[in-house]
């Protein structure tokens, strides 16, 4: 029985998975809101008693950087440590993985179902793939061929320099660097990101806000979900929040054409995470492809990289089960996997 966990910087999801269900279906599986906890220890503790079964390895993908199996995750104060884990529950193995490598690992045991085609592009075999999740905050990460599978990579690129490409992302910028002082693609690209451009948008167009989203706004913990909904068109439906979600996958997509380039994500390039989900209709709209392949000189060579969003709720879980069972060595039925 392998553990996974994907941890992020606002919810806790964890299964259980076997050798003959595979990485891609949990025996049993849970979700928690961390702020409704003191640390993780706690979550963990509650889901085995609850599940009562015996773990011979764990995974866990958490949301920061790992250094020498311990992590201080970025957007919540948790430390988790692979040691510890270990001792407090018998656990034999345990690994711990930035949550965006525990994505990048579930890419290749993806089927076509779950996948969607922003840009089918003409992908090169074996070639590099590249993954960025905006969430909590903004997860990046790659994938490169070994000459026989597919290997994942972390990055902290979420966190390097934000690059306005207008004047109205110079006009944010200006604005959060006299807040914040660094500004990252974090700051811009996320769900906290999307709550900063709205207040920008909303102070440079004053008066626009509806009364009842005004009051939706203030009910709501976090006001990224209600400001896409109002995005979509829902009610309250908000112009000044249709143009949030605009500029917001605008700058998204300049960011995921900056990985691409770096990492020369000839192979393809995929979107993750609840977000981009819940953005669906208003990513297929163009605005997001048009500042991905906004890249000068190399504009052409842009339009030729797939991009695809993965409709897997929980890839993450599915990678770190993946690595789990790497780990203890336990046999896998063939995966997905190809060289497309």
């Amino acid at each position: 029985m392998i553990l996974a966990g994907d941890i992020g910087g606002t919810q806790t999801r964890l299964g259980l998975f076997t050798r003959e269900l595979g990485r891609n279906r949990a025996v049993v599986q849970a979700a928690w809101r961390n702020s409704e906890h003191p640390d993780f220890e706690t979550i963990l503790e509650e889901f085995l008693a609850r599940t009562g079964r015996i773990v011979r390895g764990a995974c866990l993908g958490v949301a920061g950087p790992v250094v020498y199996g311990q992590c201080r995750l970025t957007n919540l104060p948790w430390v988790i440590a692979e040691k510890k884990i270990a001792e407090r529950f018998s656990i034999p193995s345990v690994r711990l993985i930035n949550d965006l490598e525990a994505t990048a690992r579930a890419v290749p045991l993806l089927s076509t179902e779950n996948l969607k085609t922003l840009n089918p592009g003409r992908p090169v075999p074996e070639g590099n793939k590249a993954v960025i999740a905006p969430g909590t905050g903004l997860g990046e990460a790659f994938l490169t061929w070994d000459g026989d599978r597919y290997r994942a990579h972390a990055t902290e690129g979420g966190h390097a320099d934000f690059a306005p490409g207008s004047a109205l992302e110079w006009e944010l910028l200006v604005e959060l660097k006299e807040k914040c002082g660094h500004v990252s693609p974090e700051s811009v690209c996320s769900g906290k990101g999307i709550a900063r451009i709205y207040r920008f948008l909303r102070a440079k167009e004053s008066g626009e806000e509806p009364p009842e989203l005004s009051k939706e706004l203030i009910r709501a913990g976090d006001p990224a979900p209600v400001i896409i909904a109002a995005a979509k068109g829902g009610a309250p439906a908000s112009n000044l929040c249709r143009k949030t979600a605009e500029l917001f996958l605008s700058m998204l997509g300049a960011e995921a054409g900056n990985l691409a380039l770096k990492v020369n994500a000839a192979g393809g390039v995929y979107l993750a995470g609840g977000i981009v989900l819940a953005v669906l209709p208003l990513l297929e709209r163009g605005g997001f492809m048009e500042a991905f392949r906004r890249k000068g000189r190399l504009s052409d060579f842009m339009s030729r990289i797939p991009v695809f969003l993965i409709l897997e709720p929980n890839p993450a879980l599915i990678g770190a089960a993946a690595c789990g069972f790497d780990t203890c060595g336990v046999q896998q039925t063939p995966s997905i996997q190809d060289r497309s």
